[in-house]
């Protein structure tokens, strides 16, 4: 099955004109139940999101998924979190996410180096790495690295713990730990085993990554597969309280601090409105979870621990209606969802998605989905209306500008005749993105023989 696919990569990949389609969803017509944490940057990183010849400055958090496409310039250094697992990009990178589901990371590398740490692989998930050369199919969890030559020269593939299977032009071998091969040809792959390289810095980068993700304290109560569940330990404290169990408060934040105010929103196909933070270790606390007030501190309180949990754009509740106003003009506002409360995602979802997606806040799940009627919301009592709600006008959101630096007033009269709502206002692509060149600088001077040269097509489930 992996040879008759490759045969076709190899065909797509000489022709380049197959596209990859905008976002995936499951047969039940819901999004993906996790993303790609862009969640480390060092130096310049470039983003062209799905369905896009653009490219714009990536920003740190975002959730990448489905035709995505990141490139890491000279000098650069990035990592995305995806479920169980790390992809590392070094400088002069150009990977493209071909398709990601809750079962499949399939991931094309046009052109230099990524390093990919597999922590844990449920049953039934898999992982494939296309290059210009063939296609590798991890097999289990480890360490792995792929350097894919620029200018067509090859690509050096490393075991450095665990197996894959490389496939594609007639080639068809398993490499096992400690074993290293390069990679030659398209419609003709040459297979030649080599010695592993000595580690360089990127190598021994990666494994500081590695170190920090296994050794964080946080996942005992968060679970490794929720991006940034690492970052907890740094920036905030766990304590145990009656009533709520483990719960996790940020420190060193500003004294008007509030959750879901210092960030943008952004929009992101096909969740529409997506949240992407300000502080570094937010994507776990505003994609999971909920928030309390406890005493004079918010409280993440994350729920149980699970092997696959559900993203969520943002857990917030948004507020307008004809007798909320603000001032003059149009306005968008929000507060954090609180413990227990159901989230009722504006955008497009099918099958058993909305007690997924609540499955780790609310004890009796099997209620949600009676409540299929959007309006059924005015009859709960959201506790932290009233604590945390944040306004600003329209073109804020619209920009994507920082919301911080604009937020509104709500006096308490105002508030109370704020309605629940299901989205702020229709999603603009094209202006809530920040675009500054059509080509990263550092491929301005050559032929790049990168993704957008080399278009990988989406695996099928159970094709790897």
């Amino acid at each position: 099955m992996m040879r008759g696919k490759l045969s076709r990569l190899i065909t797509i990949l000489l022709a380049g004109f197959l596209s990859v389609p905008l976002f995936a969803q499951d047969s039940g017509g819901s999004p993906p139940g996790r993303v790609a944490r862009l969640s480390v940057m060092e130096g310049k990183v470039s983003l062209q999101v799905a369905g896009s010849d653009q490219w714009s400055e990536a920003s740190l958090n975002y959730p990448l998924t489905t035709g995505d496409r990141l490139y890491t310039d000279q000098g650069g250094r990035s990592e995305l979190q995806i479920g169980h697992s790390a992809v590392r990009l070094s400088e002069g990178t150009d990977l493209t996410i071909v398709n990601l589901t809750d079962q499949l990371m399939q991931l094309g590398l046009g052109q230099g180096t990524i390093r990919v740490s597999v922590f844990m692989m449920p049953p039934g998930n898999s992982i494939e790495v296309d290059t210009p050369n063939g296609a590798l199919a991890l097999l289990e969890p480890g360490n792995y690295r792929m350097d894919s030559d620029p200018n067509g020269n090859g690509t050096l593939v490393i075991v450095n713990r665990g197996s894959l299977q490389v496939s594609g032009g007639g080639t068809d071998q398993r490499l096992e730990r400690g074993q290293a091969a390069k990679l030659t040809g398209s419609e003709s792959v040459e297979l030649e085993m080599v010695s592993p390289p000595s580690s360089d810095s990127f190598d021994q980068w990666s494994r500081t990554r590695d170190h920090r993700l296994e050794s964080a304290a946080s996942a005992e109560y968060v679970g490794r597969g929720v991006p940034g569940y690492d970052d907890l330990d740094e920036y905030g404290r766990w304590e145990t309280l009656p009533g709520y169990g483990p719960v996790w408060h940020p420190v060193a934040v500003p004294a008007d601090w509030v959750p879901y105010r210092y960030g943008r929103w952004m929009w992101v196909e096909p969740w529409g409105w997506t949240w992407v933070e300000e502080e570094p270790w937010g994507f776990c606390p505003f994609h999971y979870g909920r928030w309390a007030l406890i005493g004079p501190r918010w409280c993440w309180l994350p729920g149980p621990v699970l092997v696959a949990p559900v993203y969520a754009p943002a857990l917030v509740v948004f507020v307008g209606g004809p007798n909320f106003r603000i001032g003059v003009g149009s306005f968008a506002a929000w507060f954090p969802l609180g413990p227990g409360e159901p989230y009722y995602p504006s955008y497009h979802y099918g099958g058993d998605y909305l007690r997924q997606v609540n499955v780790t806040n609310i004890r009796n799940v099997t209620n949600i989905t009676n409540i299929t009627n959007v309006t059924n919301v005015t009859d709960i009592r959201y506790v932290n209306k009233g604590r945390a709600i944040t306004a600003v006008p329209a073109d804020v959101i619209q920009s994507g500008q920082p919301v911080g630096r604009r937020v509104l007033r709500v006096p308490p009269e105002v508030l109370s005749k704020a309605a629940v709502i299901p989205h702020p206002l229709r999603g603009d692509t094209q202006d809530s993105v920040e675009r500054f060149s059509a080509i990263p600088a550092s491929f301005r001077d050559q032929e790049p023989t990168a993704a957008g040269a080399h278009t990988f097509p989406r695996a099928a489930e159970g094709d790897v």
